[in-house]
């Protein structure tokens, strides 16, 4: 199979060109892709800089600009190279602008201005590497989302991944000898949930990393029967607390973190509806 050289340009972070171009190629798992990232190109002269890559790795061309003069700059330089090009949002632009009745604002990186949301992202991936592997936990109510689960459930790269997204995570280890601090059990702001997964799964992960540390002698972390009781004291934990379980055994990290981001948008609704209307002054 032939390598494809995927360009994907854009005038900001490039986030959201990415994460469509990994959904996208998910549907072609044995293709060879070279991907090239051009992030915060916002002049003529920048695009100028990096036409040269195109010509000697030709490929698609994948782009959010919304520079008039640097878009069709990319398109010019595109025909020119005989390169397809493919505009990621125009067609969603299009169609809102249609429904909405308003024209879309050409702001170069509006869509991830460095504006509060920024900053707040930011403070999320900070609270949450703070936070990691059930560390201060005097914070814990601090968090929009506990995570709680035996070793290997992929808490950490979940945690990572839901702070990229704007959430403030602190994830805990389950161990059966050492109970979690009691203030676990009384948090109110944050969603806990717990992760889960099949004992066998969770030896065949442990297996492989103890593998990757050169450790080879047997110990009770791989032995199947202390996993099963294991994941039965977390699971336990769970329901006696009435917390909502997710099973990670056949899922993704982006995968378990959706399934976490819907839970907490219905919580959130919960919250919401629960408020008693806001009614404005009386009149006099």
């Amino acid at each position: 199979m032939a390598r494809l050289h995927l360009h994907l340009l854009s005038d900001s972070t490039g986030e959201t060109l990415e994460m469509l171009a990994k959904a996208a190629l998910a549907q072609f798992g044995d293709a060879d892709v070279q991907r090239h990232f051009w992030p915060m190109v916002r002049s003529v002269q920048h695009l100028e800089r990096i036409l040269g890559d195109f010509e000697d790795n030709p490929g698609l061309v994948l782009y959010t600009l919304s520079n008039e003069a640097t878009r069709d700059r990319l398109e010019e330089a595109c025909r020119h190279l005989s390169l397809p090009h493919v505009s990621a949002l125009d067609p969603v632009v299009a169609a809102l602008e249609e429904r909405l009745g308003q024209q879309a604002h050409g702001r170069p990186g509006g869509k991830n201005k460095m504006d509060e949301a920024y900053f707040e992202r930011v403070d999320a991936i900070q609270f949450t590497i703070a936070h990691d592997d059930g560390i201060a936990s005097e914070n814990w109510e601090q968090a929009d989302i506990v995570l709680a689960g035996v070793s290997r459930t992929s808490k950490t790269p979940t945690s990572i991944y839901l702070a990229n997204r704007g959430y403030k995570v602190a994830n805990i280890p389950l161990v059966v000898e050492s109970p979690p601090p009691p203030i676990l059990f009384k948090l109110k702001n944050p969603l806990v949930v717990g992760l889960t997964t099949a004992p066998a799964r969770l030896i065949q992960i442990r297996r492989n990393r103890l593998l990757s540390l050169n450790e080879k002698t047997q110990t009770p972390y791989v032995d199947e029967e202390v996993v099963s009781k294991e994941v039965a004291f977390a699971r336990r934990m769970f329901a006696d607390n009435g917390w909502p379980v997710i099973d990670v055994t056949r899922r993704s990290i982006e995968e378990t973190a959706a399934a976490v981001i819907k839970l907490h948008q219905e919580r959130e609704a919960r919250h919401e509806a629960k408020r008693p209307p806001q009614t404005g002054p009386k009149p006099i």
